[in-house]
């Protein structure tokens, strides 16, 4: 993939989000619709490569919206980023279920490293923006991992565009 057509992500997990993991709550269909226009703007400004982070939260609203704009538009392409083989071991049924759903649709699928430590979520942002020239971030400013991956993209020069929550 070139890295001037690809696109990554990062946003906040349910604990992070006012509404939690209420999907039905109208401020988290907002933004998915905020999402999703994002990712038409990128696709029209010659964006084709979605990269995504696969956590529970922001990250699956985004994969959804990625694949949803590949059955619109031609030569869209998803890829699956995974920190390790665990990481959704330790989720309820219902997110692993969707997890390994939307893993298997993606294009492509990338385990940044195969077991579990302290640094592979960063090492997992780090692959994402170091193949991107745009970072969309669903971001209310908090300090985390969707801050640093944010900060890390600033350092690399990638186009960030934020989405607030």
């Amino acid at each position: 993939m070139d890295r001037e057509t690809s696109c990554c992500f990062t946003g906040h997990r349910p604990n992070k989000l006012p509404w939690g993991s209420d999907e039905t709550d109208p401020r988290c269909l907002e933004l998915k619709i905020r999402i999703r226009e994002e990712l038409e703007r990128a696709y029209d400004r010659g964006f084709r490569h979605f990269i995504c982070g696969m956590a529970q939260g922001c990250d699956f609203y985004f994969c959804e919206a990625a694949l949803a704009l590949r059955d619109q538009r031609p030569g869209v392409t998803v890829e699956a980023a995974i920190p390790c083989e665990s990481q959704a071991d330790r989720w309820g049924e219902a997110d692993r279920e969707r997890y390994f759903r939307l893993v298997g649709l993606c294009d492509f699928e990338t385990m940044v490293q195969h077991n579990y430590d302290r640094g592979c979520m960063l090492r997992r942002n780090r692959y994402m923006v170091d193949r991107s020239s745009l970072l969309i971030a669903a971001f209310d400013g908090t300090l985390g991992g969707t801050m640093y991956t944010v900060t890390y993209a600033m350092k690399k020069g990638v186009e960030i565009v934020t989405i607030e929550l």
